[in-house]
């Protein structure tokens, strides 16, 4: 939690405090937050956006009233003209395209923010921004950029973030950063959901169970996309399963006995997929 203290107290803090005592259930945090909020950056990964768009809090965002902004987040990982395309066909506004990595984006943002608050009637005295998004969209790097300083902790591992941060962000806007959240319709044990959270990192690459089986399935979802990144012939391929062991061989990733260590080759791939260099859209 960041060590910022502000006065809460104001009959019109829409009871904000309460949030930190409670400690409800993420998803009941997450409407919480909706509600006090006046404006909200939902931040999606620039190279799977549809995958990392959460539908059900952005129609709860509408329903209320409230005002949206998209952070399109890891701009740097896909083409520019692809990336327009994208956003074109599926018409999300108003967006703004960011890096974290390279800090680009942030000046548009910081105007885009300004622009959005500027639209609200002025009921009470700070705004409130809260920042939402799947796990590891870069949302606690997001906050960080904006504000030039490290209040918002980052870590490598998905849903790092376990309860709300408060940041002030200009003199009357707080960022409000939350955990990652993943829509109520995705049950976590179906194959598919676990292959999709796998490939956009919400679950990371070294605490997937099964990995071999994740490949496998996104083998089949991505046919050679995978394979040609590793330099393989795919008619020299018999299946997956041919393909991990000839891959382990090739970096010599193995075990007692001279056996490929298929668990080890697979997170290979995983990690790949996830930091960016297989580009799998």
């Amino acid at each position: 939690m960041v060590r910022v203290r502000y006065d809460f107290s104001s009959r019109r803090n829409r009871h904000i405090e309460n949030i930190k005592k409670q400690k409800p259930k993420i998803p009941d945090l997450i409407d919480k937050l909706i509600k006090i909020s006046d404006v909200i950056l939902e931040v999606i990964d620039a190279r799977f956006i549809q995958d990392t768009r959460n539908i059900e809090i952005e129609n709860m965002i509408k329903k209320l009233g409230k005002r949206i902004i998209y952070v399109i987040n890891k701009s740097d990982l896909i083409a520019l003209k692809q990336l327009k395309e994208k956003l074109e066909k599926i018409e999300l506004k108003p967006y703004v395209l960011v890096s974290c990595k390279y800090k680009k984006g942030v000046n548009e943002l910081r105007t885009r923010i300004k622009i959005e608050i500027s639209k609200i009637p002025k009921e009470h005295e700070r705004f409130h921004v809260a920042v939402i998004g799947y796990p590891n969209t870069g949302k606690s790097s997001l906050i960080n950029l904006l504000t030039g300083r490290g209040y918002a902790k980052v870590a490598s591992e998905a849903g790092f973030t376990k309860g709300i941060q408060k940041i002030r962000l200009f003199s009357d806007v707080l960022l409000l950063d939350s955990p990652g959240i993943i829509p109520k319709r995705e049950n976590l044990k179906e194959e598919d959901v676990i292959a999709k959270h796998a490939r956009i990192g919400v679950r990371t690459y070294d605490k997937i169970k099964e990995p071999d089986l994740i490949v496998l399935k996104l083998t089949k979802q991505y046919p050679g996309i995978i394979e040609k990144f590793y330099g393989f012939n795919l008619t020299e391929i018999a299946d997956v399963n041919d393909f991990i062991e000839k891959l382990g061989r090739k970096k010599n990733f193995l075990k007692k006995g001279n056996q490929v260590d298929e668990d080890k080759t697979s997170r290979l791939v995983l990690r790949d997929i996830q930091e960016g260099r297989i580009k799998l859209e």
